[in-house]
């Protein structure tokens, strides 16, 4: 999914999320590799991705849900 197409607002929101969680894995002294893959991510056992890495995959992830609509 290209950037362009995802709403700023809602871009914006995945982002913070994904810094959240990101922040967590960290914390627990967890790789990016293994925060990506919580989140259906496939990473290669060969890959090192970095943690901004992570965080604008992740939120790409996110992003990529459907919106619920209301009733």
């Amino acid at each position: 999914m290209l950037k362009e197409h995802i709403n700023p607002l809602h871009w914006h929101q995945s982002l913070g999320f994904a810094r959240q969680s990101c922040a967590r894995f960290f914390r627990d002294g967890r790789t990016p590799g293994e925060a990506m893959r919580a989140f259906g991510l496939a990473v290669a056992e060969d890959q090192q991705p970095d943690w901004g890495k992570a965080v604008d995959a992740i939120a790409e992830v996110l992003c990529a849900q459907p919106q619920r609509l209301a009733a």
